[in-house]
């Protein structure tokens, strides 16, 4: 495994695949969605952390969604999946199939 050098955030990642940052969240949310070390977890000074993503964990996020959008069924059986909150399932799945 090469060594990090950077992270990203997710909504430096939303924006740079174009995606809701929302889903984005609601995917990493559980990290075994994605292969260890693709998420990094960040203290903050506030006692809070956030989670970022490395390069391949934002390939894997880019390639599970352009999966996911093979078709109609696929996309929804992704959202079901992955997405717990109706409200956020149902501003993504309008967004074109590609």
């Amino acid at each position: 495994m090469a060594t990090i050098t950077q992270v990203f955030t997710v909504s430096y990642v939303a924006g740079l695949l174009g995606e809701d940052p929302e889903l984005v969240e609601a995917i990493i949310a559980n990290d075994d969605n994605l292969t260890y070390g693709a998420i990094i977890t960040v203290h903050t000074d506030t006692d809070e952390a956030i989670l970022a993503l490395t390069t391949d964990g934002i390939d894997e996020i880019k390639d599970m969604l352009e999966s996911a959008r093979r078709s109609d069924r696929t996309w929804t059986e992704f959202l079901n999946d992955f997405v717990s909150d109706p409200e956020i399932a149902a501003r993504v799945k309008t967004k074109q199939l590609r």
